[in-house]
Order: structure tokens, then C-alpha cells, then sequence
């Protein structure tokens, strides 16, 4: 049943970011994209006069357990289980223990604090879940990614996402008031895979910061970086796991070395080890010394934004050749600094890079197939050139304040739509 009449706006809104702090460092551990959604977006949501409180689960007590990031913006550090990172297959015991300290949090505050809760994650769902029907206020919940769209597109040796994750989406689909997909792609597979209404779905794009990530020389950035000025680069970003194909990357410029080694190609992996890759972080490295190519890899820490714009302004090509991705964030900052993307044609990189305009998008997974993309790439300089001058364009259809009115349109309809919070939402 839907509610006519005026639509509220929310005062307060309680963010459930359980399994990753947004104030961490992306690109290893469990941080990534979806830290840099969630703070960004609440940083915007806040400069449009809604007060935004972060949860967060503890994993150290050297952070202060709660950290105004701006006005309006508060991250709250709670305890569940040992102050230490664990890895996600373990959260799942700490979510009793998390939704009591926030309901004890929201126990010593007025009635009604909070407008709505915008869960982030299926374990945060669970939070939210539990939460929205014991305050009888709407959830909205963004996946990010989802177990049966992974399992279907599994990296060769990566590990399949458990059961009990695919039960627990499967409640919190059925539990949430509406439901935020990054893509209509993405919307489609909540509809067809996890029964989710359609009018229950909200598409709406995560941005770019367009002041952070803009064109620069690169001249100067590969003096600053120490890169060669003739050297073709190809830039790796994000977590060093199965998921995200860096092997991939290192196979099929190995391919092109053997076929053309006059060709100056060189390699920068900024990242970390982070899901299946902590159980051999060693792993790439070793790939890249087994094919003879150590000399053309650099491997980089994950880097801040000022430093990553500076590798995106130095690089050729950002390459992001994932198995399975929501949007695809890293592709989107790439095109934003003008360098053009090679990226896999899966998922949200399909709205994220604009196929021959932008960027080019490659279909499977085959070193081969690969190899020849990106040997086309490295020997086309003017290709490139004419893919950058448009990169700049496509990024700027996509920024954190669109995606800042896309919320809150969708948090009017949560709380203008009647439906009762049970907890006895469906067990898949």
C-alpha cells in the first residue's frame, strides 16, 4: 500500500556499515569502492541539511570511538567481538553483538532520532533488519555485490560465496523498504535472482570526486612517480584478490612482451592483499618473477586520493579486467583524471566505461583475448589520445551530489510508503 500525500524529507539518517570503516584506506583488506560510497555520499547528504551517523564495527582502540568527519557526519567506531580485523566468514558471529550496541546507543536518545536506516552490505542488512522493525522506521539497503551474481562469475581457484551469505540477502531483499542497485544492470539481477518487486528498486550511480580526480600533466606525474616518459603504463588499482584479475593483467602483458619485447610496457599494481589473496599475498609477485616480466611490474601500497590521481594522470591505460563488479569506481576516477579505461565487459564497468569512447570493454576472460587488446592499445598511441580527450566527459555525467538527490528521492518514497517491519521476513 502506498501513502499519498506530501513527501518527507529525512532529518536523521543511521548508516549500518558494518565489515569496513569508511575511514579506511581502500585498496586493501575488505576496504574498496564501498568505502568511498559511503562517506562520500554522506558527506553530500549532510551539505544538504541531512545529519548522517556512520556505524562501524571497531577493529582497533587506537580510533576514537566516534570521529566527527564533518559537520553532520559522525562515524561511530561500536565493539563487537575483539578489537582486530576478521575476515568476513567470521562476522556473522559478531552481528548480535554489534545490534546491541547500537540499539543501546539508540535506547539513550529521544523517540523517533532517526528518520530512516540506509544499510550498506548484507551483513549490515542483517543489522538494519533487526534495527529498522525494533524503531519502526523504513530500511534502505544497497547491496554491492550480491553471492549468487559472484558464484555465477567466479574467478578460476576463488572460492564461492557460502550459503548462509545467499540466505541472508535473500532476508534482507525481503525485509527492506527499497532497495538501491548502482545500475539497471544490477537492479535487473535483484529482480530475476532475489525476487526483490520492481517498484521496490532505485537506480542510482555512485559519482566521482570531480575536484579530487581532474586532468594534470603527465609529464609531471611520472617525473613525480619516477616513471620512465616513453614508457607505455598500464595501472592495476584496487584489492589483490582472485575476484579483482590482476593475474590476469600480469598473464596477458607477458603474452605481449613475448611477441613485442621492444615494446616499452610497464605494469603498476596499486593495492593490497585482501578476501581469498590474504591466504598467499606473495602470490603475485611471484606470478610476474615465474614469467620472466618482474622488471616491467611495480608494485605500489594503496595509495590517497591526491597520490592515486597522480598514477592516473601518469598512467597510458587504467586496466580493470575484475570478474564481477557493482559499478566500478576505479574506472570511473580514471576517466575523471582524462586516462582512458581497459576494463572487463561485466556487470556495472558496462556503465562505467562508454565501449570506444571512453574506454574499451573486453569480453571474457582469456589471457589471449587480452594480450592482443592491450598489445593493439600500447602500439596505438593515437587511439589512445582520442579515447582520453572523451574520458573527462563520460566521468562528468557522474558525481557524488547526483548520487546524494538519487538517495534522497529514494529515502522520500521509503518514508512515505507504508509497509509494516516484520522480522518475519522470508528465510529464502
Amino acid at each position: 500500500m502506498r501513502v499519498r500525500g506530501q513527501q518527507a524529507t529525512p532529518r536523521r539518517i543511521g548508516v549500518v556499515s558494518l565489515h569496513t570503516s569508511p575511514l579506511e584506506q581502500p585498496g586493501t583488506g575488505d576496504a574498496g569502492g564501498m568505502n568511498v560510497y559511503v562517506l562520500e555520499t554522506a558527506r553530500m547528504l549532510a551539505a544538504s541539511g541531512v545529519e548522517v551517523e556512520i556505524f562501524t564495527r571497531a577493529v582497533s582502540s587506537d580510533i576514537p570511538p566516534v570521529v566527527e568527519v564533518t559537520p553532520g557526519v559522525t562515524v561511530r567506531h561500536l565493539q563487537a567481538g575483539p578489537l582486530e580485523a576478521l575476515r568476513k566468514e567470521d562476522l556473522p558471529a559478531q552481528l548480535c553483538a554489534f545490534s546491541v550496541a547500537l540499539l543501546q546507543i539508540e535506547a539513550g536518545r529521544p523517540e523517533g532520532w532517526f528518520d530512516l536506516l540506509h544499510s550498506h552490505y548484507w551483513l549490515s542488512g542483517q543489522i538494519g533488519w533487526l534495527a529498522s522493525g525494533r524503531w519502526q522506521v523504513p530500511l534502505v539497503h544497497s547491496m554491492h555485490t550480491m553471492a549468487r551474481v559472484k558464484n555465477a562469475e567466479l574467478a578460476t581457484g576463488d572460492s564461492p560465496e557460502p550459503k548462509v551469505r545467499i540466505i541472508g540477502e535473500q532476508q534482507v531483499v525481503d525485509a527492506a523498504t527499497r532497495l538501491i542497485a548502482n545500475t539497471g544492470e544490477e537492479a535487473h539481477q535483484l529482480i530475476e535472482l532475489y525476487g526483490a518487486d520492481p517498484d521496490d528498486v532505485d537506480v542510482v550511480h555512485p559519482g566521482v570526486d570531480l575536484d579530487a580526480f581532474q586532468p594534470g600533466e603527465r609529464t609531471a606525474a611520472r617525473s613525480e612517480l619516477g616513471i620512465d616518459q616513453n614508457a607505455v603504463v598500464l595501472l592495476f588499482v584496487g584489492r589483490i584478490q582472485p575476484l579483482k584479475a590482476p593475474d590476469l593483467l600480469i598473464e596477458s602483458v607477458a603474452k605481449v612482451l613475448a611477441e613485442h619485447p621492444e615494446l616499452p610496457v610497464i605494469v603498476a599494481v596499486n593495492g593490497g592483499p585482501s578476501g581469498s589473496g590474504l591466504a598467499h599475498p606473495t602470490a603475485l609477485v611471484e606470478l610476474a618473477n615465474q614469467l620472466g616480466i618482474a622488471d616491467r611490474v611495480r608494485f605500489e601500497p594503496p595509495s590517497d586520493r591526491t597520490r592515486l590521481a597522480t598514477w592516473y594522470r601518469a598512467a597510458d591505460w587504467t586496466v580493470v579486467p575484475s570478474y564481477s563488479e557493482s559499478f566500478g569506481l576505479v574506472a570511473i576516477e580514471s576517466q575523471a583524471c582524462g586516462t582512458p579505461v581497459i576494463a572487463a565487459d561485466v556487470g556495472g564497468l558496462r556503465t562505467a566505461v562508454a565501449d570506444g569512447v571512453s574506454g574499451i570493454l573486453v569480453p571474457g576472460h582469456d589471457p589471449g583475448d587480452w594480450a592482443r587488446i592491450i598489445s593493439s592499445a600500447a602500439q596505438q598511441p593515437a587511439l589512445r589520445n582520442q579515447l582520453a580527450a572523451q574520458a573527462r566527459a563520460h566521468a562528468e555525467s557522474f558525481s557524488w551530489s547526483a548520487t546524494a538527490a538519487g538517495l534522497l528521492s529514494s529515502y522520500r518514497l521509503a518514508m512515505n510508503q507504508a509497509r509494516p517491519l516484520s522480522l518475519a521476513a522470508s528465510e529464502g
